[in-house]
């Protein structure tokens, strides 16, 4: 079938919940997809910064079938040794001590949520529930993720909200003191905004909100469902600054391609769960773990930590020099391979055009590009964007 026949039947059967491209993948290796009707493309997008090992790792692929072949999925009643052999390598990596799988990044923020209102309430008492977030945050769409993302266009249609949420501005530590009252359980960042518009904060901004949090008692939630797992440069965002949360959320890329997600916390924090308190049935499932595991061992064991910080500088510097020839261009800004450029005109009609002539990439708060390719990513692919880029704003500038 083709792209366009994909497209008519996807017209019928599928809601409307994303505005899709007329591209239907049928094929990845490495950075590069191909569609129904045999178009190569340069992927920069990875998934929305999901395929961090690039499409279809070889580890990742005999672990996820290995495993199919052995046991796809049990209860979360019975031990599951993949799960509990993902949980030691997370916490031995991590400030955490204890892990709790889910599905989705949206599913960890749920359950982040939950659990920082129960330990609050287990500890200082029942009127202890207010989360304070950032403006332009994203952390997922269910109910209590959407009521916490502090954005309105994702808000919208979904009224009454879940109560209990505060937004103030990203990147400042006063406005988050202000906002402390003896409500306040919790404080709920993305390290780097993603969907916000790649939003990197001062290198002192998490440490100053650390110290708030310790001074209030407030548990300090990080979510790192897009920027974990490497997609920085270090195996988690929060390295960059010198602090360490009480929760993290991750997602994404934790199983290579495969839907998984993960909530970690410290022990004093984790024991506010007990049985009953919250649940998954398909949660760290040995199918998931096992994929999630390969994907991990091979960040860890191949040195894609180093690789990504630096190819991440090339391609940002590629991006700058690139930047600087065009007047549209505003900032290049980003960490790693997580990297954003801020035009001053829409973006949607750049990735269109970057459709047409083999890359893919996305706009994310409709003016920011975001280029977030898969660790393994090379400079020769770097490159190629770079030109096919430079051909689009070459037009746009004619």
């Amino acid at each position: 079938m083709t792209n366009q026949q994909w497209l008519e039947k996807s017209d019928h059967c599928i809601m409307k919940t994303y505005g899709r491209y007329p591209i239907a993948p049928v094929r990845g290796e490495g950075c590069r997809l191909w569609d129904a009707d045999g178009n190569e493309y340069l992927d920069f997008l990875s998934g929305v910064a999901v395929n961090n090992l690039g499409h279809c790792h070889p580890r990742v692929v005999k672990a996820i079938q290995d495993q199919a072949a052995t046991l796809i999925h049990c209860s979360n009643y019975y031990q599951i040794p993949q799960q509990i052999e993902l949980a030691e390598l997370l916490c031995s990596h991590s400030f955490a001590d204890r892990a709790f799988f889910c599905n989705s990044g949206a599913e960890a923020n749920e359950a982040a949520i939950k659990l920082a209102r129960k330990y609050s309430r287990d500890t200082y008492g029942p009127e202890r529930f207010e989360i304070i977030t950032a403006a332009d945050s994203f952390h997922g769409r269910t109910m209590a993720t959407v009521s916490a993302t502090g954005q309105e266009k994702v808000q919208r249609f979904f009224d009454p909200l879940l109560h209990g949420f505060k937004h103030v501005p990203f990147n400042d530590a006063a406005a988050i003191e202000a906002a402390i009252t003896p409500n306040t359980c919790a404080v709920m960042l993305e390290p780097i905004q993603g969907e916000g518009g790649i939003n990197v904060p001062s290198h002192d901004y998490l440490a100053k909100v650390r110290e708030l949090c310790d001074r209030h008692k407030l548990v300090l939630i990080l979510d790192e469902v897009q920027t974990g797992i490497g997609r920085t440069g270090k195996l988690f965002a929060y390295e960059h600054f010198g602090i360490e949360p009480d929760i993290m959320t991750l997602a994404k890329a934790l199983a290579g391609g495969a839907p998984i997600g993960t909530m970690l916390a410290r022990e004093e924090i984790a024991g506010a769960f007990v049985p009953g308190t919250h649940g998954s049935t398909f949660g760290g499932n040995p199918l998931m773990a096992a994929a999630a595991i390969a994907s991990l061992r091979t960040i860890l064991e191949e040195g894609l930590l180093n690789r990504c910080e630096e190819i991440g500088e090339y391609l940002l510097g590629e991006l700058e020099t690139l930047g600087k020839r065009y007047p549209f261009v505003k900032e290049v800004r980003g960490i790693g391979l997580m990297i954003g450029m801020s035009l001053s005109i829409p973006g949607a009609d750049i990735v269109k055009q970057g459709h047409q002539r083999g890359l893919l990439l996305n706009v994310t708060h409709d003016t920011v590009l975001r280029f977030v390719p898969a660790l393994i990513v090379t400079k020769q692919e770097i490159n190629r964007m770079i030109e096919i880029l430079d051909g689009i704003f070459k037009e746009i500038s004619a």
